[in-house]
């Protein structure tokens, strides 16, 4: 199959975000042409994203804001699919959530109660958390110290998040702080585990042999779709170099310049 041939045969492209359609506040210029042709030859796509600091209310926005109109239904979030994993594992137990004002919001409206108080919480949750003080890392070694059987949950593996300068620390930098100082590791949702692009497989009916993920990263965006038994397309506008490529045991399906490649391959079908 031809790499043309294996782009178009997809019907559901999960894209990841920062670093494949938009660098921060940088929109990419394929961006907006590729989506509306993606609607228009009746094949779906959903903005597939670890960062957990922003509620997909919040995502919703910041893609306006950008130009491109979406609802609550065009996401899945590490957020998200926290959520389902505490639904289905820690139904009802009080979350301490080291994470931003977004997430603590995102959390409530899946019906879960947000504490800080260190002596009633149930479960911690890590995220991206933007608005990081010393007393959630002093209140997250401590619980995870004095209550060493703690249901511990992070949103999202990723050491950085790409920004129009570079990068800053993501939720698994703040993880290898707590690790360093309690030697506890969380249960991790986000990419590269296979529960995003399986949710949402599941939710659009759509097959594994229909479906790719779309990212700039190997050891997220990638693994993610390898571990689900899906098309892995890497783009190389973000975090990934070519001798990260390379050196990577993890090998995606095709590796494209930019997600404009995908724009241009569907153009040409007809």
């Amino acid at each position: 199959m031809t790499k043309n041939e294996l782009i178009c045969k997809q019907k559901l492209y999960l894209f990841d975000m920062d670093g494949t359609l938009y660098l921060g506040s940088r929109l990419y210029d394929f961006t907006l042409e590729l989506l509306d042709t993606l609607g228009k030859t009746g094949r779906r796509y959903l903005f597939m994203t670890n960062n957990s600091s922003k509620s997909v209310d919040d995502y919703v926005k910041k893609l306006a804001t950008l130009g491109i109109s979406a609802s609550r239904e065009d996401f899945m979030t590490s957020s998200q699919a926290t959520a389902y994993y505490l639904h289905k594992h820690h139904e009802g137990k009080k979350l301490y959530v080291c994470g931003t004002e977004s997430l603590k919001e995102e959390l409530r409206r899946e019906g879960f109660t947000v504490t800080t108080d260190v002596n009633e919480t149930e479960c911690i949750v890590m995220g991206f958390d933007t608005e990081l003080t010393f007393q959630k890392l002093h209140d997250v070694s401590y619980m995870l110290l004095t209550r060493p059987d703690l249901p511990y949950i992070a949103t999202n593996p990723d050491y950085v998040c790409p920004t129009e300068f570079g990068s800053v620390p993501d939720c698994g930098s703040v993880c290898d702080m707590i690790y360093n100082a309690t030697k506890k590791r969380p249960v991790v949702i986000g990419k590269p585990s296979p529960l995003m692009p399986q949710l949402a497989m599941e939710a659009l009916g759509v097959s594994a042999d229909e479906a790719c993920v779309v990212g700039d990263r190997i050891y997220t965006d990638i693994k993610s779709g390898l571990n689900a038994g899906i098309t892995a397309m890497l783009v190389m506008s973000g975090e990934t170099t070519r001798e990260i490529l390379e050196e990577s045991a993890e090998k995606p399906h095709l590796v494209l310049q930019d997600a404009g490649e995908i724009l241009q391959a569907i153009k040409e079908e007809f």
